[in-house]
């Protein structure tokens, strides 16, 4: 699935583990919930699987899901939009960016966002005590060129248009709102690096609150799938959800890290993905081992192999 159209490049994004994700979807699912969607990298990966045909993409970073749903609903506008702010970017593209950048922060254009989002350093978004965006530009290129930025946000568009809701609520008030045959996917901000605050997201979560909304979820017997805590080497980042959520643990081989890439070191990064108890009951297999080659780029462990 690396051809899938990816038109907002996002810090954390699931876009190369999404094949992994995808086959833990129940046949007849009536709607997907992406609870924190980032650059909602789970629903357009299911839309081109044909698996979910309703969507609803949810994050609290109001300017994201406005940008995810001009996206979806006016491309050509957009790409027309972007497209000229990137071309204007010439000759002082550092001085562009930054004045862009201080228009975003007073408008909260979402068009604005994309660019900024194209050109700042790895697609990581940084904000400051105030909630202002206030990540550098990449200063070894010029950011997404718009006939690339045109190609992924029409393909975007040819999947989700007309399918999908957008919104910008409190993770707690979208689980109110879940109802029994819908999907919920989590991917929160990473509890490793993250507690209330963090300048790399939006918003954190406490994990706590987090616990007890998931036990209101387990309650009503939901289904839903978790992207949460993780391990790099003997390095562990954040805590196991609780064991009385009676969630089916997997763990996937994220790859190796880029820092211990440079460092010289032979750690590879694993990522946490929990399953409901009520959605491993639709499934007509049992999560196993998958054990991959080490030419892979990813391997599968069940709980009782951790």
């Amino acid at each position: 699935m690396k051809n899938l159209p990816h038109p907002i490049q996002y810090q954390g994004s699931k876009r190369n583990l999404a094949p992994i994700i995808l086959r833990y979807f129940p046949k007849a699912v009536n709607r997907l919930v992406e609870t924190f969607a980032g650059s909602a990298a789970i629903s357009i990966a299911a839309a081109a699987k044909g698996l979910v045909q309703r969507y609803w993409i949810n994050d609290l970073n109001h300017a994201l899901t406005e940008l995810l749903e001009l996206v979806a609903e006016k491309p050509e506008e957009l790409s027309d939009f972007y497209e000229q702010l990137w071309n204007h970017q010439h000759p002082d593209s550092i001085d562009h960016f930054y004045r862009v950048r201080d228009e975003f922060n007073r408008t909260h254009d979402p068009r604005l966002f994309l660019y900024l989002l194209a050109r700042c350093v790895k697609g990581s978004v940084r904000y400051n005590s105030e909630g202002l965006l206030n990540q550098s530009p990449d200063k070894r290129r010029l950011g997404t060129r718009p006939e690339t930025m045109r190609k992924n946000i029409m393909g975007v568009a040819c999947l989700l248009k007309g399918k999908a809701a957008f919104t910008s609520l409190d993770y707690r008030d979208v689980f109110k709102r879940v109802e029994q045959n819908d999907l919920i996917y989590m991917d929160p901000p990473y509890q490793g690096v993250c507690g209330h605050r963090d300048a790399r997201y939006y918003s954190g979560i406490s994990h706590e609150e987090f616990v007890e909304a998931l036990q209101e979820l387990t309650a009503r017997n939901l289904l839903f799938i978790i992207s949460y805590d993780g391990r790099r080497g003997d390095k562990t980042f954040g805590e196991f959800l609780p064991e009385s959520l009676d969630l089916t643990r997997i763990e996937i081989e994220a790859g190796r890290s880029s820092q211990s890439t440079l460092l010289g070191l032979d750690e590879v990064t694993f990522e946490s993905l929990y399953l409901s108890r009520a959605l491993t009951e639709k499934l007509n297999f049992k999560p196993i081992n998958h054990h991959k080659p080490l030419q892979q780029q990813y391997s599968l462990f069940d709980r009782t192999s951790t």
